[in-house]
């Protein structure tokens, strides 16, 4: 089964996202790095700009197929020819709504200029991938016809498109069961998801015989997006067994870059790669897991194997089990008549909306068993900050770093990101800023700010903390330096320091 990633191309599509060059060879060699077979880089014949990206992604990688696409145009194929990509992607609109209202040709001029353009593009390249564009809505013995004329001209796959995303999985299987018999080459889908079934009928289409699926990383692209990646690939891997040459590990990576350059978060209830993927909050889930993880986690696909980690989440559904959990990994070992009133505390805050962060609980969980607060290994001096509306906003902090004094400054997108920036200057350990929330919780122009803050280390361990003040800038820091004190105690408690 090969995977065919279309994250340069389609997924670009996707409203408001543009990679730039040096984005889309990063990208491109992060496809690669994870196991792609082919990677689709762009349309050159769009723009001179695009032509200069397809070029320099055929020039990074060698290590996967790189495609570049084309209408059913000589001078389309001649533009990918030109960037020295090793497959060129032919597409033309078959259905009758399509061809009429967007091409305007008629269904014998889509056979001839297929029938041409497939052949002059085989010529320059070994392998030509022809699309049927909007197949899933076009005639069944007109289809055959023309996906016969494009292999005929030398088509080596050819791409059965639910452009618009009306299948189901069930009318899927039965088209591409169809397709497989009527046509003398491989098969090729790219479902859209329009009504959140592009992974379904990707599915489906391989259990029909589909040799080729078209992804994009985050499920990206256009309208609602292609069929996702990490899903695609986990169900063809661990409910399939079928061998997709994906490097399971590299996809939350794969998926978090793509992310942070299309500037879309992900969503925590993503599959696979959301931050709630492998989190359980639920006592009796929490409990499950502690005890052995495949109790409420699939077992044949685990946090490392696609490089995510496991974590237990507070809140007013979690148990005794995992609080006490929570606790012990930094040496607390409360009774069970502490331990009682720690969760007391805990559900009470939660139910009044707010979220309960770790920092909260190792705070109850002082205050409850009558231990002396731990001495910050982080603390704050001093922070200035300048902004204006012609001045790039500007911070400088003066921090206590285990009893000396560490000074940062740095530039940013708001007062906000660049004290935070200057922060992360000041420490020796790597710590990535994953999550920024602010919330009021009073009303007026002085309304006290609620800013909650997650944390990530080098080895991928997540710590979240709060703080609350009238200027944001120091909630903010606050909030982060809370966390940051959060993560070295964590870790602290865990080498026995």
């Amino acid at each position: 089964m090969t995977l065919f990633d279309t994250t340069l191309r389609d997924g670009e599509q996707t409203p408001g996202v543009s990679f730039t060059v040096d984005q889309k060879v990063e990208i491109a060699r992060q496809l690669a790095a994870t196991g792609i077979g082919t990677i689709e880089a762009g349309f050159p014949a769009s723009s001179a700009e695009e032509r200069e990206a397809v070029q320099a992604v055929a020039r990074a990688v060698d290590s996967a197929r790189i495609c570049g696409l084309a209408r059913m145009r000589r001078d389309d194929v001649d533009a990918c020819t030109a960037c020295g990509v090793g497959m060129i992607h032919v597409f033309v609109p078959t259905s009758d709504i399509q061809r009429e209202y967007t091409i305007k040709k008629s269904r014998q001029e889509v056979l001839d200029a297929t029938a041409e353009v497939v052949a002059y593009a085989r010529e320059q390249v070994p392998h030509v991938l022809f699309s049927a564009m909007d197949a899933t809505r076009t005639d069944r013995d007109y289809l055959a016809e023309v996906c016969r004329a494009a292999v005929d001209a030398g088509a080596t796959t050819v791409n059965i498109p639910d452009t618009v995303g009306v299948m189901t999985p069930t009318a899927m299987k039965e088209l591409i069961a169809w397709a497989v018999k009527e046509v003398k080459a491989p098969i090729d889908v790219h479902c859209h998801n329009d009504f959140g079934l592009a992974v379904a009928n990707t599915l489906a289409a391989v259990e029909a015989g589909a040799a080729q699926v078209q992804v994009t990383v985050n499920g990206m692209g256009e309208r609602a997006g292609n069929a996702d990646l990490a899903q695609t690939a986990m169900a063809l891997e661990a409910i399939y067994g079928i061998e997709t040459g994906v490097v399971s590990n590299r996809l939350l990576e794969t998926s978090r870059l793509v992310s942070r350059y299309a500037g879309i978060s992900i969503p925590p209830g993503q599959p696979v790669v959301g931050e709630n993927a492998f989190s359980h909050e639920s006592g009796i889930h929490a409990h499950g897991i502690i005890e052995h993880p495949d109790t409420f986690e699939p077992g044949i696909m685990t946090p490392e194997m696609v490089g995510h980690r496991r974590r237990l989440k507070l809140g007013k559904h979690a148990g005794r089990h995992a609080v006490r959990q929570m606790l012990a990994d930094v040496h607390m070992q409360p009774d069970d008549a502490a331990l009682d009133q720690i969760l007391a505390k805990m559900k009470a805050i939660a139910s009044r909306g707010r979220r309960i962060t770790d920092a909260d609980l190792y705070a109850i969980a002082e205050e409850v068993m009558g231990m002396a607060g731990v001495t910050p290994a982080v603390g704050l001096r001093d922070i200035a900050v300048f902004t204006g509306t012609h001045s790039m906003p500007t911070a400088s902090v003066s921090l206590i770093v285990d009893g000396a004094e560490k000074v940062g400054c740095s530039t940013g997108n708001g007062p906000v990101d660049a004290a935070m920036k200057a922060i992360l200057r000041c420490l020796d350990e790597p710590v990535h800023l994953k999550e920024f929330a602010v919330e009021s919780i009073s009303g007026g122009t002085d309304a006290i700010g609620h800013v909650t803050i997650t944390v990530e280390d080098r080895a991928g361990h997540i710590f979240d903390a709060s703080a609350s003040s009238d200027d944001i800038v120091i909630a903010s820091v606050d909030a982060m330096i809370n966390a940051i004190n959060l993560l070295q105690r964590v870790q602290g408690a865990k080498t026995g320091e």
